[in-house]
């Protein structure tokens, strides 16, 4: 009898560690990577502002889809502009 509930409730659809609470995203690519065109430059508001939140938090490598190389750059980019008041700290 237990074996049946085992079986039911098992996905034959799917791999053996299919889990339905968890997909699998899409890898993002790094797009200063990507695009070596693409020079990141701190006063340029319009550039940073893809970077940061609507409350302006620098949003994590998750989010941006940077490697860890460009997510410092965009990390110091963002910084130095809000020093010279580009940028906000934040909004309210």
């Amino acid at each position: 009898m237990a074996d049946k509930k085992q079986t039911k409730r098992r996905n034959n659809n799917q791999d053996d560690d299919y889990n339905p609470k968890f997909k699998k995203m899409k890898k993002k690519v790094c797009v200063l990577c990507s695009d070596k065109n693409f020079v990141l430059d701190y006063k340029n508001a319009d550039q940073l502002k893809k970077f940061i939140n609507e409350k302006g938090k620098i949003l994590p490598r998750r989010a941006t889809g940077a490697c860890a190389k460009h997510q410092r750059c965009i990390t110091q980019a963002v910084k130095r502009a809000r020093h010279i008041a580009i940028i906000p700290y934040t909004t309210d």
